[in-house]
């Protein structure tokens, strides 16, 4: 049985906190609820509506959808960084090796790709989605919710692309045609859970319809990945070469 957590009651800042206010809290550990964080992660791959469930909790208790603890963003760098050392070993490469790994990891398919996909899910839920309010005050989701939502659709894909693609390198490396099937299969599950577990986060916002729109990308994206097997194209072997270590 899974554990039962609600989130802190410890001091936080203001109700609807500032992005400046969440970052300064990044360098405050005693601030950070790890155990919760934890508690999310084990949700997000066992029971991912129970970490949504949370969310309805904490706009009730706070009067906001995203977090204002730093905590799980903070961990997730963590494991990217162990990530980039871990595959910094198994490719031999030097010490700026590494470091370019961790920029790329961090910087690149964290950060960077995450705040694009956010922006974008974020204008189109506001602009399009949201139900049309004849009574009382429109209702807007935060931008810093959009970004929760891909960190907690990242989590899982980090698992699968980062710690079970690591430990299957010497298997996935191979030019066989069982290499290619394994691996773009990998990449196939991590990004449609990826889509599943972001469409559960804007399902959860009442104010906002048809968010199964999220779903939508898995589909052209399984057919993409059968032909790049049938013509025998190894993404792990592409991600290494884009790699450049």
């Amino acid at each position: 049985m899974l554990p039962s957590y609600v989130e802190s009651e410890r001091p936080s800042f203001a109700a609807s906190s500032s992005l400046s206010e969440y970052m300064r809290r990044m360098i405050h550990y005693a601030q950070m609820d790890i155990d919760y964080t934890f508690a999310q992660m084990i949700y997000l791959c066992l029971a991912p509506r129970k970490v949504y469930q949370l969310t309805s909790y904490r706009k009730q208790t706070k009067n906001q959808w995203a977090r204002d603890d730093p905590a799980f963003f903070v961990v997730l760098v963590f494991f990217l960084a162990v990530a980039s050392v871990s595959y910094g070993l198994a490719l031999q490469v030097p010490a700026m090796g590494v470091l370019r790994l961790l920029g790329i990891f961090v910087g690149i398919h964290f950060v960077l790709t995450g705040s694009i996909i956010a922006s974008f899910s974020w204008f189109v839920s506001n602009k399009y989605l949201r139900v049309s309010s004849f009574h009382g005050v429109e209702q807007r989701m935060e931008w810093m919710y959009a970004f929760d939502i891909h960190c907690n659709s990242f989590f899982p894909l980090f698992l699968l692309l980062y710690v079970v693609h690591y430990f299957l390198l010497p298997l996935l490396i191979q030019e066989t045609l069982l290499a290619t099937i394994v691996g773009n299969g990998l990449y196939g599950a991590a990004l449609c859970y990826y889509s599943y577990i972001t469409s559960l986060g804007y399902s959860t916002l009442p104010f906002l319809e048809r968010t199964e729109v999220f779903l939508y990308p898995a589909g052209p994206l399984l057919i993409a990945l059968i032909i790049l097997c049938i013509m025998r194209v190894n993404l792990t072997r592409m991600s290494i070469i884009s790699l450049g270590v």
